[in-house]
C-alpha cells in the first residue's frame, strides 16, 4: 500500500513538472521577444546601422536570423527538413524572420536575386513613385496624348458588371474585422453612416475594383481604385495561401487581411535567363516577372483588359508555410543543402525536389495578379482561341497550313459580327510584342454577351525570348488583314522618338516593387516588334485597302457599343 501511495506521488510530480516545463517552452519566445524589443527600442532597425552587412553572405545571414530569432537548440537543421508528420504543427512553429517582423513592417522587403546591391527599403510605394522623379515623365505625356482621351459610351446598368444601387450592402461591422479597409490604421477617421453601411467609394479596393469593370474595360484609365488595389497587393498581410487547382504549373491563392484574393506566380527564373531553343512552347516556365510586365504593356496599349498586377518579396516561412492549411503544400516544404527554404507543391510540370522553389534564404519573388469577381456572382465564358496552337510535337494547326483559315473565321459566331474579331487582332498584336505563343482559350464575362472586350489573362509564358521574334504569333493579323483604328495609330504612337515604346515600358516598370523587371534587351525587343507590326499592317493596307483594313472606333455611337466586325 505504501508503495503504492509513493508510486501516484511520483507520477503526481512527473506531471507537475512536465506541465511546468511546456508552459516556460510556450513563455520562451514571447519573453525573448519582448527582451528584445526592449534592448532595441532606443536604436531600431540596428542593420540600418552597419553597411557592409548586405555584402555578407546568404550563409552568414542564415546563421544571424536564427540567432536572432531566439530558436531553442532542439530546431536543428534536420528537425526543420523533416518538419512533422503532423500538419497542425505549422501553426506553431516559429518563423525565421520572428523577432524582424516588426521591422519588417516598419520598412518595405528588399528583393533578392539579380538585382540585391540595392535595398529595397528606398523603393517608393506603387503611386509614390512619379512624385519623386524631377525628369519629365514620358509616360504623362502619353496618356495625355488625344488618343488616350477618347470617352465611353456612357454606361446603363446593362453595361456595369455589377449596380451598387442593388439591395446587397457591404456591413464591415459585421465582417468582425477591423482592419477590412484598405489602409489599416484609418478606422478612427471613418465616419459610418447610422444604418451601418458605407458608400462604395469606402469599400476595400478589390471590391471597388470589380464595382468598376463595364463592358469596355476592366478599369479606367485614372481609376484611384487601381493604383490603391496594386499597393494592397504588395503590403496587405496574407492570411492564408493554398494551392489553385488545374494548370501545368504551381500557383498559389492568397487570401489577405481585408479579404481581397490574388493569384502568386512565384519567380522559377532569373530575369537574364531566356527560354532555351529546345523547349516547346506547352513546356515553356511561367514567369513572374512576365505577368508583371504585361499588365503594363496593356495599360500603355489603352486595352485595361488585364486585371492589376504587381510583384512582391514573399517571406516562405512565415507569409507561406505557417499560414497555409493546404497539407498537401506544406509537406512538400524542405530545407535545402544551401539552407534555403524551398518547396514545390503539386501541378502537371515542374512540381518536384528537382525543381522546388528556394527562397534566398526564405525569401522569393512573385507576382500577385488580383483576382476577378467570383464566378457565382459574374460568370464567365471560355472561348477557344481560333488560333489555337496544336499542342503537339509533330502535328501543326489548321491555320498553320491554310492561308485562307481566316475567310472561315470570319463566317462562324461570334466573329461573323461584331466587335470579337477586331478584339482579337488585339490580343494578338499584344502577344507578338510579348513574344506570348501559348494563348489557347480567352474568356469574357457572359452578362455582357458576344459585345465586349476579351479578358488577357495568364500572360506568364511571354517574355521567354528578346533574341527572336516569333512570327507566327501574328499570322491572325496578316490573314483577316483587319485592326482598330485607336490600335494602329497608337502604335504609330509608339514608334516615335518621343513615345517610344521602351522607354514608357521602363519607367512604367519603375513603380513596380521588383524593379527592374524586364531587362534592356526585352525592352529593346518590343520596339523592334512594333515595327514588325506596323509592317505587317502596311502590306495589308496596301493590299486591300485603308477602308478594307482599319476599322473606325474612335467615334464611337453613343446608342450601342456594336460596330461591324469585317466588311
Amino acid at each position: 500500500m505504501i508503495l503504492f501511495r509513493k508510486f501516484r506521488v511520483l507520477i503526481l510530480m512527473v506531471f507537475l513538472v512536465a506541465c511546468t516545463m511546456h508552459i516556460m517552452i510556450d513563455l520562451l519566445p514571447k519573453l525573448e521577444k519582448r527582451g528584445a524589443g526592449a534592448d532595441g527600442a532606443d536604436g531600431g532597425c540596428q542593420c540600418a546601422h552597419h553597411p557592409g552587412g548586405e555584402s555578407q553572405g546568404w550563409g552568414k545571414q542564415r546563421v544571424r536570423t536564427a540567432a536572432e530569432a531566439g530558436w531553442p537548440n532542439k530546431h536543428t537543421l534536420r528537425i526543420l527538413q523533416d518538419f512533422s508528420n503532423e500538419p497542425v504543427s505549422n501553426l506553431t512553429s516559429q518563423s525565421r524572420e520572428k523577432n524582424a517582423a516588426a521591422a519588417d513592417r516598419a520598412e518595405p522587403r528588399g528583393r533578392t536575386g539579380p538585382s540585391a546591391g540595392r535595398r529595397q527599403e528606398h523603393k517608393p510605394l506603387i503611386g509614390e513613385a512619379s512624385s519623386a522623379r524631377a525628369v519629365p515623365s514620358r509616360l504623362s505625356a502619353l496618356f495625355e496624348h488625344p488618343l488616350y482621351k477618347v470617352d465611353l459610351p456612357p454606361l446603363t446598368d446593362d453595361d456595369t458588371l455589377f449596380n451598387v444601387n442593388m439591395d446587397i450592402r457591404f456591413y464591415p461591422r459585421a465582417a468582425g474585422n477591423k482592419g477590412w479597409h484598405h489602409e489599416e490604421g484609418n478606422e478612427e477617421e471613418e465616419d459610418f453612416p447610422p444604418t451601418g453601411e458605407v458608400a462604395a467609394e469606402s469599400y476595400p479596393n478589390w471590391l471597388r475594383f470589380h464595382i468598376g469593370i463595364n463592358r469596355y474595360e476592366l478599369y479606367s484609365r485614372r481609376s484611384p481604385a487601381t493604383d490603391a488595389l496594386l499597393k494592397d497587393l504588395v503590403t496587405q498581410r496574407i492570411t492564408s495561401v493554398a494551392m489553385k487547382s488545374g494548370g501545368t504549373q504551381l500557383k498559389l491563392i492568397m487570401t489577405f487581411q481585408n479579404y481581397g484574393q490574388a493569384l502568386f506566380k512565384p519567380m522559377k527564373q532569373t530575369r537574364e535567363q531566356e527560354t532555351p531553343p529546345d523547349f516547346f512552347y506547352f513546356s515553356d516556365f511561367e514567369r513572374h516577372n512576365a505577368e508583371i510586365a504585361a499588365f503594363h504593356l496593356d495599360k500603355i496599349l489603352d486595352f485595361r483588359r488585364v486585371p492589376p498586377v504587381a510583384g512582391r518579396l514573399v517571406n516562405m516561412t512565415r507569409e507561406i508555410r505557417d499560414v497555409t492549411r493546404d497539407k498537401k503544400l506544406w509537406r512538400t516544404f524542405f530545407i535545402s543543402p544551401a539552407n534555403n527554404v524551398c518547396f514545390y507543391g503539386e501541378c502537371s510540370y515542374y512540381c518536384s525536389t528537382e525543381h522546388a522553389l528556394c527562397g534566398k534564404p526564405d525569401q522569393i519573388e512573385g507576382s500577385l495578379a488580383a483576382f476577378l469577381p467570383d464566378l457565382n456572382l459574374a460568370k464567365r465564358k471560355t472561348w477557344r482561341n481560333p488560333w489555337r496552337r496544336s499542342y503537339h510535337k509533330r502535328k501543326k494547326a489548321e491555320w498553320e497550313v491554310d492561308p485562307d483559315y481566316c475567310d472561315e473565321v470570319k463566317q462562324t459566331p461570334p466573329y461573323d459580327r461584331g466587335t470579337r474579331l477586331l478584339d482579337v487582332m488585339d490580343m494578338t498584336v499584344f502577344d507578338f510584342l510579348m513574344g506570348n505563343m501559348d494563348r489557347h482559350h480567352y474568356e469574357t464575362f457572359e452578362k455582357f454577351g458576344n459585345d465586349t472586350f476579351i479578358i488577357h489573362l495568364d500572360n506568364g509564358r511571354g517574355f521567354g525570348k528578346h533574341s527572336h521574334d516569333e512570327l507566327s504569333i501574328l499570322v491572325p493579323l496578316s490573314q483577316c488583314c483587319r485592326v482598330r483604328k485607336s490600335t494602329y495609330q497608337r502604335l504609330q504612337l509608339l514608334a516615335k522618338e518621343d513615345y517610344r515604346l521602351s522607354a514608357l515600358m521602363e519607367e512604367s516598370l519603375l513603380q513596380d516593387r521588383l524593379s527592374p523587371v524586364l531587362i534592356q534587351p526585352h525592352l529593346q525587343a518590343m520596339d523592334r516588334r512594333v515595327q514588325v507590326v506596323l509592317q505587317v499592317l502596311e502590306g495589308c493596307i496596301e493590299k486591300e485597302g485603308y477602308a478594307n483594313v482599319v476599322e473606325e472606333d474612335l467615334v464611337r455611337d453613343t446608342a450601342t457599343h456594336r460596330s461591324p466586325g469585317h466588311r
